[in-house]
């Protein structure tokens, strides 16, 4: 059973950065595609990025795309989301998942192909 734990979420004015961190336990980390999602309140769940358990395929959502960016550190079971040039629509509860990377889990970015889900970490960007 893999176990997730987000942090870094916090409140910030727009145009700040903001840097989340997930980092895993129970599993074989380096074995697993790495996702973000995102919440906001009243709106569905919605994918942010992904990347490949080496790290070096990436995915993003057209609404993020050029401001953040997913990485990862397979030595500290780590996975990153730095996200800059923050938005007011950027707000939500970011969730990051953990799921058997068999190519699609990252080139989709969708949920179905994760397995394990954080609790999440909440993101406030006010104008």
């Amino acid at each position: 059973q893999v176990h997730l734990v987000e942090s870094g979420g916090r409140f910030v004015q727009a145009g700040g950065s903001l840097r989340l961190s997930c980092t895993a336990s129970g599993g074989t980390f380096s074995n697993d595609a790495m996702g973000w999602f995102r919440q906001a309140l009243g709106k569905e769940h919605e994918s942010v990025a992904a990347i490949s358990r080496s790290g070096d395929i990436t995915y993003y959502s057209n609404s993020v795309k050029g401001r953040f960016t997913i990485s990862r550190d397979n030595a500290k079971n780590t996975v990153y989301l730095q996200m800059n040039s923050l938005k007011p629509e950027d707000t939500a509860i970011y969730y990051c998942a953990a799921g058997l990377d068999t190519g699609m889990a990252v080139t989709t970015g969708h949920p179905n192909y994760y397995d394990y889900w954080g609790q999440g970490t909440q993101v406030t960007v006010s104008s």
